[in-house]
């Protein structure tokens, strides 16, 4: 009973959590909090209809994606990142299965003002599916600004930075590298360090060497070893 008690008070705090960023944060690349309300003790959140699924289910389907699309999605979750982490927010759990997609080819909403700028002829040429919409914002950490950091061991092992698994005390840094796990992912079917257990996929995280296909271009070569400091330099 006190297990369970203590794993309700953990989740209550990860969804009033994921209440305040949500209500706080607009950004056409984070999903939309329709409407949060509490009955009966229980917290329901609202989100908005995303109806194209998860980045996962379409990085399944197509195996890997060709360098465009995931320059497309990379360049919308990048934006997504920088805003939260503008308001003192790291993300903390940067994977496929938190990228949802809104089915729509074009721009919601229609006027994107200075957001359009930032992303200018980059997605225009281009139509995938949709336009990516981070979810599930239960790890997040707030009042992180320059300076601080914190030390909770968190997300999911195959995105997760070094500084996280060994506990050395993290800040928003962590969240480009798991962009570069998930550019990896992306490009090649599988995010950068994996193994047959929790302890040898932490062990080649921390110690592995990056291996990089012959078949990615010269650009995606370069920015996946440079994205982020210093593992994957």
């Amino acid at each position: 009973p006190q297990a369970k008690i203590a794993c309700n008070a953990k989740d209550t705090a990860h969804t009033r959590a994921e209440r305040n960023i949500l209500e706080a944060v607009k950004h056409p690349f984070i999903v939309d909090l329709i409407y949060a309300f509490q009955t009966g003790g229980k917290l329901y959140l609202i989100l908005e209809c995303l109806s194209g699924g998860e980045l996962f289910m379409q990085l399944e389907r197509e195996g890997i994606f060709l360098e465009d699309t995931a320059c497309f999605y990379l360049s919308e979750i990048t934006l997504a990142l920088g805003h939260l982490h503008s308001h003192g927010i790291i993300y903390r759990d940067l994977k496929p299965e938190n990228i949802m997609l809104n089915s729509q080819g074009g721009f919601e909403g229609g006027n994107w003002g200075a957001w359009g700028d930032s992303l200018g002829a980059v997605l225009t040429p281009l139509h995938p599916p949709g336009h990516i919409k981070l979810t599930d914002f239960g790890l997040c950490k707030e009042s992180i600004h320059d300076g601080a950091v914190t030390h909770t061991f968190c997300g999911t092992i195959e995105y997760m930075a070094p500084e996280i698994l060994v506990r050395s005390g993290h800040n928003r840094a962590v969240d480009w590298w798991s962009l570069g796990a998930l550019m990896y992912d992306m490009l090649t079917g599988s995010p950068p360090f994996t193994a047959e257990n929790r302890k040898k996929t932490i062990d080649k995280i921390l110690k592995g060497k990056l291996v990089l296909p012959p078949y990615l271009t010269p650009d995606a070569r370069d920015l996946l070893k440079k994205v982020p400091p210093p593992k994957f330099s």
